[in-house]
């Protein structure tokens, strides 16, 4: 037996508790930070994408100037919107440079608030019955992350289910109307067709529906086995009325799910990246 393991066994309740306080406090901080990186990272994408819009307009203000100084009408407006435009886009180009180092020194912290929450972590004793709730409370956390991926998933499943239904009718709606030969109404079929394809394909690719199906099972099955050692239902209320389960012996038994389920997803992500890539080959 180690060391660790002799100090874990002689470990005072209170000395058990204080360690559980400290993990504690360094998941808050963790999260904390997590949640601060999150932000960042999203004010990043919405500054490049003003960034983006702002450097299109100068192009499109600025030919607009140019024509109108070649025809010897310039126009105040055009003048003032092509500076404002400039303005913007050097201030979300400013913005991205400052949040930049915001992003780095909170990418910096979250590393080492997980080192420290992992150094906390390996202080608890794993074999006993405060290490064991710890990890049926975490699960909580894994139960929402499966959540969110199958919303995500589902959201963009149904938004590709619906450009592909709408444009459809809406093509088929200008072929009928495109009597008279009109290039624009040609130009908009073709468009729209191309769309649906390129939708119906990425769908057909990604399988949103079956990832976000997968999640969403996955996270029903944690929960159920979550409620069922907490309140010993079913095999949680052990063979024998008289003598049920223990709570160690019911968060030992909840773990041996959780990772049986956990694995089980693993596997079913690789499958659908297998067929996905077995469907690529039959079309090259």
């Amino acid at each position: 037996m180690s060391e660790a393991d002799d100090a874990n066994l002689f470990m005072s309740e209170a000395e058990e508790r204080g360690l559980q306080e400290d993990y504690r406090n360094q998941v808050r901080r963790f999260d904390g930070i997590e949640a601060d990186l999150r932000a960042s990272q999203t004010f990043q994408k919405i500054y490049a994408l003003c960034l983006t819009g702002g450097i299109t307009l100068t192009f499109l203000l600025g030919y607009t100037v140019i024509v109108g100084l070649w025809q010897t009408q310039p126009v105040f407006t055009r003048w003032a919107g092509l500076i404002i435009v400039n303005f913007l886009w050097i201030a979300m180009g400013w913005a991205i440079w400052k949040n930049r180092k915001k992003v780095v020194d909170l990418t910096g912290a979250l590393r080492n608030a997980l080192q420290d929450r992992q150094t906390s972590a390996a202080k608890l004793p794993l074999d006993s019955p405060s290490g064991l709730r710890i990890y049926r409370e975490a699960s909580l956390d894994l139960i929402d992350q499966y959540r969110q991926g199958a919303n995500k998933n589902r959201r963009i499943h149904n938004l590709f289910q619906v450009m592909i239904i709408s444009g459809s009718i809406v093509t088929s709606t200008l072929t009928a109307m495109n009597e008279g030969g009109s290039l624009v109404l040609r130009i908009s079929t073709s468009a729209l067709s191309a769309i649906v394809g390129v939708s119906a394909g990425i769908t057909g690719y990604f399988k949103f529906r079956e990832r976000g199906y997968n999640l969403q099972s996955t996270a029903d099955d944690i929960e159920k086995h979550y409620n069922a050692s907490q309140f010993m239902l079913d095999e949680y209320a052990g063979t024998d009325a008289a003598s049920p389960l223990s709570e160690k012996d019911r968060l030992r038994l909840f773990a041996r799910y959780v990772e049986r389920l956990k694995e089980e997803q693993r596997k079913r992500e690789l499958q659908l990246e297998q067929s996905s890539s077995a469907s690529e080959e039959r079309a090259n």
